[in-house]
């Protein structure tokens, strides 16, 4: 998943959550200040219709009558994590997020697309994992990503036996930690992947 995409992305997510039996759904509950100005980064770009951008909204996106677990931190606790970077890093955070918002939402996706990026099929776990190393990644991840397992855990341990479909609604920086998670501890093993397309380039 991801925070903006093209409304057509969303529309497909849709479909797919509909044939599911449960939806474990990111998103940080409650508001702070740390948090919202980091959220203008991604919240600005749909505010320019040429963009042809939407944000994630869960009135687009969820069924209706799919039950959703939300197991995420509260804005308080994100904000207590971001507190644990050294102070200038926190700062330019607060400060960056705000203007690379302005940059994407003036100049599109293209701002922050390499025209020669190249997708792979099922990444490099390995590969995933080193880009997710730094401090900042793991204040943003690392309490949010145990929660997240903890949830699938609970569900292993109750419904293991059901033949059910469950849907983990996470951006992809959070996909390192469920894959080996999951792994560790249940022996859940990635069978296939269907990748979805989230804007085309004008």
């Amino acid at each position: 998943m991801l925070h903006v995409a093209s409304p057509t992305f969303y529309s497909q997510v849709r479909l797919r959550l509909r044939e599911c039996d449960l939806i474990v759904l990111e998103g940080i509950r409650g508001k702070a200040v740390g948090v919202s100005a980091l959220t203008l980064a991604y919240r600005f770009a749909p505010r320019r219709r040429r963009n042809d951008l939407q944000e994630q909204r869960e009135d687009l996106l969820l069924p209706d009558d799919v039950p959703v677990v939300n197991p995420d931190v509260t804005a308080a606790e994100a904000v207590e994590d971001l507190k644990a970077l050294p102070r200038w890093m926190y700062v330019l955070l607060l400060v960056g997020a705000p203007v690379m918002g302005l940059v994407f939402a003036l100049r599109g996706p293209r701002a922050f697309l390499d025209e020669d990026m190249v997708v792979e099929d099922l990444p490099s776990t390995l590969r995933a994992e080193m880009t997710a190393d730094g401090p900042v990644e793991h204040a943003m991840t690392a309490r949010r990503d145990q929660r997240l397992l903890d949830a699938l855990g609970e569900i292993h341990t109750e419904r293991g036996a059901e033949p059910i479909r469950v849907a983990v609604v996470y951006g992809a920086g959070h996909v390192p930690a469920i894959v080996s998670g999951l792994w560790d501890r249940y022996g859940y093993r990635p069978r296939a992947a269907e990748w979805l397309t989230v804007l085309v380039q004008a």
